[in-house]
């Protein structure tokens, strides 16, 4: 039952990283990067909070002890700060569809780093599906084999930080609730953002954006509220491998929003088959036994 649930939130997440990838790609032409980031994280922090308080867990937080606050401050830093100024400052130095193959395969990283932290086990099943996954992203963004730039490789560090953020998260969420693990990680991430923004003279920007850019902020500060309740609840009920490699079919849908909301864009048949093997990876990960309804046999 929990497993089902943690799947069925994480195919959410799916959706709404696809959609948000496109709608976040169209927001920050009009933003600086940094302050952009900075600014949707502590709208999300401050949402978390308000939910906690909402539903009564600041006793839970309250509860909270050294080692419990330490890990959550860390969460913030490497999963809601670091990552993020990294993956801008990338993005702007590379190939958009270089950078966007390059995040996708935080799946294989996240992977065998649950197998040596969460215990996590090595099977077949898992490697052929990860092997789908990979292939798929290289035919649907139609990778070709270029020289790695700076640009890649900051992206990749990004990557590699959210991977660790996840494993630590995952063992957070043991005794700790999503929205208290969510909250720590947006709120305590803007915390470290503001700071960076201080440092280099562009926390001042904040208050010259006009209207429209305070809009865009809002509309992705929606995407990303749902983003990650849905993403940490589910990550809660699955394993820390099958949760992120659902996510990449995030890819496909961002595929998907830009055909129907640009017109004349086609998928080549490559990318079709891309999609195909996508989704074969993630039922070999999840599990097909995990996707089918479980059934009461009477005796």
């Amino acid at each position: 039952m929990h497993q089902t649930k943690g799947i069925l939130y994480v195919l959410t997440t799916a959706i709404i990283s696809g959609v948000s990838i496109y709608v976040n790609g169209l927001a920050v032409k009009f933003a600086n990067p940094y302050v952009f980031t900075g600014i949707k994280n502590l709208l999300v922090g401050l949402a978390f909070l308000s939910l906690i308080l909402l539903v009564k867990e600041w006793k839970s937080i309250k509860a909270l002890k050294r080692k419990d606050w330490l890990r959550l401050i860390l969460i913030g830093l490497i999963g809601g700060a670091i990552p993020f100024l990294l993956f801008f400052q990338g993005l702007s130095l590379t190939m958009a569809a270089k950078g966007s193959f390059i995040h996708k395969t935080m799946f294989i990283y996240v992977s065998f780093l649950a197998i040596i932290f969460l215990k996590e086990k090595l099977n077949k099943s898992l490697l052929l599906g990860l092997g789908a996954l990979l292939v798929g992203n290289i035919l649907f963004l139609q990778i070709k084999p270029q020289a790695l730039q700076i640009g890649d490789l900051l992206v990749f560090i990004a990557t590699l930080f959210w991977a660790v953020e996840i494993i630590m998260a995952k063992k957070a969420l043991k005794n700790i609730s999503p929205n208290v693990v969510s909250w720590a990680r947006m709120f305590f991430g803007a915390g470290f953002i503001l700071i960076f923004l201080l440092f280099t003279h562009q926390a001042g920007l904040i208050f010259h954006y006009s209207a429209i850019q305070w809009q865009w902020i809002l509309i992705t500060s929606v995407f990303l509220l749902g983003y990650v309740f849905t993403f940490y609840r589910g990550l809660k009920y699955v394993r820390a491998s099958v949760a992120t490699a659902i996510l990449a079919l995030g890819a496909p849908i961002t595929g998907l929003v830009t055909l129907i909301a640009q017109g004349g864009v086609k998928w080549t048949a490559g990318q079709v088959w891309g999609v195909g093997l996508m989704v074969v990876g993630v039922v070999l990960v999840v599990g097909i036994s995990n996707l089918l309804p479980k059934r009461e046999w009477a005796v």
